[in-house]
């Protein structure tokens, strides 16, 4: 694999920095050390940080979550053997950085998402984005929308996120997906939520989801089926067609993942994830994201490394998949 600096060529994509020559705590500060996009001619897979947490309901602190797993992601190698794959050989990864968002006008911040992605996009890329809250959902499947029609929406929380409002306020990280539905963006015959667990409302909130278009994978689940019999759901349900992956890190439990806004008893283990994660080889997988990732609530960088490794396990797949 070529780890120069020079843009992309007929000697393939440029990899990360050689940690043989470069000690992995030092530079660059990009997702696994990977170029920016300014040092290639153009990306496969775009990394895009969103630091935006105005949406939150509890904790903050997810404005801070891209700089966070990018700080977690030095350590990743450029091999994955589970699926035995090569994913920054494989294709061009790199790094936009952050986009500035408005903290103060949810709605300029979203319009900013949405027209920063669209920009991303324009020239076949996929977007990786690391959040940031749940909010951030909503104009990212706008964008794909627009060109893609109604996609299947893969959402791994511990949370169903199809909640009305919050205190009258109609976009929050409890809210994307109840607005994506309403404004068509979604399948409402493919898609799924993965790791649902914890206190509701009221049981109204379930029927209303089914009515949104979403099929309820619980955490529980996990115990009965195992990870190859939820892995084989999920591809039933998902079919065929593009699907966007969303990933709010408290799908994980809190033993996995302490630094987040809204921690849940009872979680998948990171392991239970990533094992269901390499199941989408051979989904036409268009997009996705890795949210709620709050640093101050982290320790050891539990929280960070688990949300580096998924987001190596979702670049692998899209590497699969080309």
């Amino acid at each position: 694999m070529n780890t120069t600096d020079s843009p992309i060529g007929p000697i393939g994509p440029v990899g990360p920095v050689d940690a043989t020559k470069v000690p992995r705590y030092a530079e660059p500060t990009t997702f696994a050390r990977l170029p920016r996009l300014d040092e290639v001619s153009r990306a496969d897979v775009t990394i895009l940080g969103v630091p935006f947490d105005s949406g939150v309901s509890y904790r903050p602190g997810a404005r801070f979550g891209p700089a966070h797993i990018r700080a977690a992601s030095k350590l990743l190698r450029p091999y994955n053997p589970a699926l035995n794959v090569a994913p920054f050989a494989k294709q061009q990864v790199a790094d936009f950085g952050d986009i500035g968002v408005n903290p103060f006008d949810i709605t300029e911040a979203l319009n900013t998402i949405e027209s920063s992605i669209t920009d991303l996009r324009a020239d076949g890329s996929s977007v990786l984005t690391l959040g940031g809250d749940h909010t951030i959902a909503l104009p990212i499947l706008r964008s794909l929308a627009r060109d893609l029609g109604p996609i299947a929406v893969l959402h791994f929380d511990a949370h169903l996120d199809t909640w009305d409002t919050y205190f009258g306020a109609p976009y929050t990280h409890g809210t994307p997906f109840r607005r994506a539905s309403e404004e068509g963006l979604i399948d409402l015959e493919r898609s799924q939520h993965i790791g649902i667990r914890g206190p509701l409302y009221s049981e109204q909130d379930l029927e209303d989801d089914r009515v949104l278009g979403f099929q309820v994978i619980r955490s529980d689940d996990y115990e009965v089926d195992g990870i190859a019999g939820i892995v084989e759901r999920m591809r039933r349900r998902l079919g065929d067609g593009p699907v966007y992956v969303s990933v709010d890190i408290d799908v994980l439990d809190p033993a996995h993942a302490p630094g987040t806004g809204t921690p849940e008893a009872g979680g998948m283990t990171s392991r239970e994830l990533l094992n269901t994660l390499r199941g989408l080889v051979g989904v036409d997988v268009v997009g996705a994201d890795i949210v709620e990732v709050a640093p101050a609530y982290d320790h050891a960088e539990i929280t960070g490394i688990a949300a580096a490794h998924v987001a190596y396990e979702l670049l692998s797949v899209l590497a699969l998949n080309r």
